[in-house]
């Protein structure tokens, strides 16, 4: 009965793998100026500048997906978030004693 229900979502994961998008927001980007720091907790926060201007931030938190803020138009402001992990993550108060 387990066999035949991995058979069955097995597809599904594969299909779900391959929609995911990969694009790494930081390719693009001419002779950018990297500054790295490691925040409490274990998250790393990589920030590109180009031209003395920050453009892509990429977080990767000690638990979880990797994700970037982005300046789509190079106006200052991070405008857009691309990756798998959430800009504020969301909290739940689920047990107390």
């Amino acid at each position: 009965m387990r066999h035949a229900l991995f058979a069955l979502l097995l597809p599904l994961i594969l299909i779900g793998c391959a929609t995911m998008g990969s694009d790494d927001p930081t390719a693009g980007l001419q002779n950018p100026e990297v500054r790295t720091r490691t925040v409490s907790g274990g998250d790393t926060i990589d920030e590109y500048y180009v031209a003395g201007q920050l453009r892509v931030v990429r977080i990767t938190p000690a638990r979880g997906p990797t994700y970037y803020l982005v300046d789509n138009n190079a106006d200052g402001i991070l405008d857009s978030s691309k990756g798998e992990g959430p800009i504020t993550p969301v909290q739940y108060k689920l047990l107390s004693w």
